[in-house]
């Protein structure tokens, strides 16, 4: 079974199509049989996404450093809590659990963690899927960003096309885990 590593912010953000998006994709990736793999916080969108597998009948991990217990509010409902020393060992702990990378709407912790991912792709420290879910256009402008950072010369365009992009959780789904590329 895959396991989907989403990054997403522990925040809602001010629309609530964003929560929406969150629930959705939860929903989805335990209806296809998958784990989901995130940052274990019960607020915010990390809460929403980690409440709607859990409710699909999901196996949810949770990876939390030790120093956010209180202030991200570790969820104590999850499949498995894997608390770790600092944020380094979270991301590593996230990384080697997935078998692919979803970034959804989040702050500037979430587009560390993105850009990480697909940047371990890049330099071959992974052959691990990485992709975006651009929910009501969030991350059009980055991905506008990016398309210039191709023609200016500062990213190759194979590179670039590696990110994967949808709208929706199953598109972006199909796409980052395809049928014949699923483990099992």
């Amino acid at each position: 079974m895959p396991n989907v590593c989403v990054y997403l912010g522990s925040r809602e953000g001010k629309a609530p199509h964003f929560r929406d998006a969150a629930i959705a994709l939860g929903r989805a990736i335990a209806e296809r049989g998958w784990g989901l793999v995130y940052g274990g916080a019960r607020g915010g969108l990390m809460g929403a996404v980690a409440d709607a597998a859990l409710a699909a009948g999901g196996r949810v991990i949770g990876v939390i450093p030790h120093h956010l217990v209180d202030r991200e509010m570790a969820h104590e409902g999850l499949s498995e809590l894997i608390r770790v020393d600092d944020m380094h060992e979270r991301k590593a702990a996230m990384a080697a659990q997935a078998d692919g990378f979803v970034a959804l709407p989040g702050g500037i912790g979430t587009l560390e963690e993105l850009f990480e991912a697909w940047t371990w792709q890049y330099l071959g420290l992974h052959d691990k899927p990485v992709g975006v879910l651009d929910v009501d256009g969030f991350y059009r402008p980055l991905l506008h960003f990016l398309d210039h950072a191709v023609d200016c010369g500062f990213l190759n365009a194979e590179t670039r096309a590696r990110l994967v992009a949808a709208e929706t959780p199953p598109a972006l789904l199909d796409r980052l885990l395809p049928a014949d590329a699923r483990l099992s």
